[in-house]
């Protein structure tokens, strides 16, 4: 990870997603000042949680690149998630 400071424009970089960008801005835009540090907070453990899940994903795509079980014990949830999502949408969910 980057050593540079954490700044409204790195948080938006890092989050990887306009509507989530735009939900970041929003609310740092909108806190009174004696709030601003706690929605910085916020959004700077999101944004550092979301690179470390693109680095981990990069890693695990190494190994799949290369036709290797990643390392550790695995959970296929692939059943399970499939399952919500066929909930979500039967329940009219997007």
């Amino acid at each position: 990870m980057s050593s540079e400071p954490w700044t409204i424009e790195r948080i938006s970089g890092a989050l990887g997603n306009p509507t989530l960008t735009q939900r970041f801005l929003s609310e740092i835009n909108r806190a009174p000042a004696h709030e601003l540090l706690t929605v910085f907070a916020k959004w700077e453990r999101i944004a550092k949680d979301t690179l470390a899940a693109v680095e981990r994903g990069r890693r695990l795509a190494a190994y799949d690149d290369r036709g290797e079980e990643p390392p550790g014990p695995w959970v296929d949830a692939t059943d399970k998630t499939q399952a919500a999502a066929d909930r979500a949408r039967s329940s009219g969910a997007a």
